[in-house]
């Protein structure tokens, strides 16, 4: 079985950006479980979306990546190009620590995992998009999590202070350790990867 082209370019854009990376001992060993688990490919079963405003930041997003010439260029421009075959949602579940308008200033999009383009259950791979001054909700999950930032924006995780993150950085979540993310005056985009 061949995996859709343009999630494989992704995946393996995703791969190279992420090797490029400095990174802990703990995420390395995540994303090993990760690319070790999607060199089985599963059915595509492309689900259908929503038609979100804010996806029209995304190409804004991915902008300061194209010009590289590295991996995170080759990601971006995946990115960019598979977009319209994803199925855009928004997080139903929101909480006090979500900024005002955080319903429309956001949007998830699952490639590899439940309810994505390339449904699973051992491994989650998916892109959050935020518009410019968006914080994203205080939220936790058993799985283990790491990030590749695409765009400039910031992380918390547990009690810490917010950790500023620039494009090709990437950021650890241990399970259940309550983490978010948030915009500053450009949109954020962030790929992220969960072995279950």
């Amino acid at each position: 079985m061949i995996r859709a082209q343009g999630l494989q370019r992704i995946v393996d854009a995703a791969e190279l950006a992420f090797a490029g990376a400095d990174m802990s001992g703990p995420a390395k060993a995540a994303l090993s479980k990760v690319f070790e688990r999607l060199q089985t490919v599963m059915p595509a079963a492309p689900p259908s979306g929503e038609d979100l405003p804010v996806l029209s930041v995304l190409p804004q997003a991915v902008a300061n990546l194209l010009p590289r010439q590295d991996s995170l260029s080759t990601l971006g421009q995946a990115v960019q190009d598979f977009a319209p075959s994803l199925a855009w949602t928004t997080r139903k579940t929101v909480g006090p620590s979500a900024s005002a308008g955080f319903a429309t200033a956001h949007a998830n999009a699952v490639l590899i995992g439940p309810n994505g383009f390339e449904p699973r259950q051992d491994v989650w791979v998916g892109l959050s998009l935020m518009a410019p001054q968006t914080r994203y909700p205080d939220h936790d999950h058993g799985p283990e999590e790491v990030y590749l930032v695409l765009s400039d924006g910031a992380f918390l995780q547990g009690d810490a202070e917010w950790l500023p993150r620039r494009a090709g950085q990437t950021v650890y979540n241990t399970p259940w350790i309550r983490h978010a993310m948030r915009a500053g005056d450009q949109p954020f985009l962030a790929l992220w990867c969960l072995p279950v």
